[in-house]
């Protein structure tokens, strides 16, 4: 079964189907994500670790760094004031 873009649909349990189901939904969950809904609509989606693991390797990470010299002059001064006031001694 696929979703009408073309990639394969998830396999859906009900919130009711956790303690009647737990072996299939189990198994369903090592074979490919899982959704889990309540009153019809998707809440949840359960994988197995390894594809958990799969997922966060190929997200970027979207820390982003940079230097007050390289910010527009406004922004560096309320950066700067922001942290004067943050180690200012009578704000501790």
């Amino acid at each position: 079964m696929s979703s009408p873009d073309g990639s394969p649909r998830m396999r859906t349990f009900s919130t009711s189907d956790l303690s009647r189901k737990s072996g299939d939904i189990i198994a369903s969950a090592l074979q490919g994500p899982i959704a889990i809904s309540q009153r019809g609509k998707p809440r949840l989606v359960v994988l197995s670790v390894e594809q958990y693991e799969a997922l966060r390797q190929s997200q970027p990470d979207r820390r982003v760094s940079g230097a007050t010299a390289d910010m527009p002059a406004d922004l560096a001064e309320d950066v700067a004031q922001a942290i004067d006031a943050f180690l200012s001694p009578d704000k501790r």
